[in-house]
């Protein structure tokens, strides 16, 4: 019985582990192709792919995941760059990509 508890969180931590790094794949997938749109660059292959997770202490104090995500993109068809954005939890707090092209219509 005592394995049985023992299977049951295993499995109960793997399956929280996996669910949190969905929804941060999701975010991050939804923020850079937003940054993409917002610069008027194409977001190729239609995905990020996470490239590195560690322990970091929040401002809080607290000890969290912070998960790196890249992604590509192209200005002009031809060409392809890498982004990169660091989530903390949910939050971004680090992005490297595409940038806004014309500031000027942004009032």
């Amino acid at each position: 019985m005592p394995t049985l508890l023992v299977l049951m969180i295993v499995g109960a931590l793997g399956f929280a582990w996996w669910s949190a790094a969905r929804d941060a794949a999701e975010r991050a997938g939804d923020l850079g192709r937003e940054a993409c749109r917002a610069a008027g660059v194409q977001w190729l292959d239609q995905t990020v792919h996470a490239s590195g997770v560690r322990l970091r202490r929040g401002d809080d104090g607290r000890l969290g995941l912070e998960r790196t995500f890249r992604f590509e993109y192209s200005e002009d068809g031809q060409d392809r760059h890498i982004g990169r954005l660091v989530l903390r939890g949910r939050r971004l707090v680090a992005f490297v990509g595409p940038v806004r092209s014309n500031i000027a219509t942004f009032h």
